[in-house]
């Protein structure tokens, strides 16, 4: 079965590739949940995020966004001391106050992020090389998030969770789950 290049090379990237990303995902806790996972990602391999999403999920009470706004110091201290998960104070802090952001969106999370997806179809990608890092969408994504109060929701963040959630569309042409009709998940 062809995939994408990036998908081959371990387990949790075939899993992941085959049953979640580009999958439309909508509800405000599963998109908190992937806007979280994509900012603990920066600056590590997403396969790190992958073997560690248990642990994630058990840590931040699996990203429902009330239970996240509500965390206290001791949980901040709780979460620093967690070696399940990427022990970052600024992207721990990050998600605290994004939960915190995210229960101020008058329409919630998931309308606010679905805004941003390019209308139709649109040309799929040849290969890697031409699957873009940022997009015209994921800027304005991004400066609406921070206009909003979130961080470490920069444009490339914002374009791999518009992939991840499938808000776009980036499986390369030959890539089996390109000739798949479009899923709709609420959750993973």
């Amino acid at each position: 079965m062809l995939r994408c290049a990036w998908a081959t090379s371990a387990p949790e990237y075939v899993a992941y590739h085959d049953e979640e990303w580009g999958v439309p995902l909508h509800g405000d806790d599963a998109l908190f949940e992937r806007l979280c996972l994509e900012a603990f990602q920066s600056g590590l391999s997403w396969i790190t995020i992958l073997r560690k999403r248990p642990a994630f999920r058990a840590a931040f009470d699996g990203f429902a966004i009330d239970a996240v706004a509500a965390f206290t110091d001791e949980d901040r201290a709780r979460l620093l001391a967690d070696a399940g998960i990427v022990r970052n104070r600024a992207k721990i802090d990050a998600a605290i106050g994004n939960a915190r952001a995210a229960q101020q969106l008058p329409g919630g999370l998931s309308e606010l992020l679905w805004s941003f997806a390019p209308p139709g179809p649109r040309a799929r990608p040849a290969t890697l090389a031409d699957v873009p890092a940022t997009s015209p969408g994921s800027v304005a994504m991004a400066r609406e998030l921070k206009r909003r109060g979130f961080v470490f929701v920069g444009p490339t963040t914002a374009y791999a969770l518009m992939q991840a959630t499938g808000m776009v569309d980036d499986h390369v042409t030959g890539c089996f789950r390109a000739s798949l009709p479009e899923d709709d998940a609420t959750s993973p």
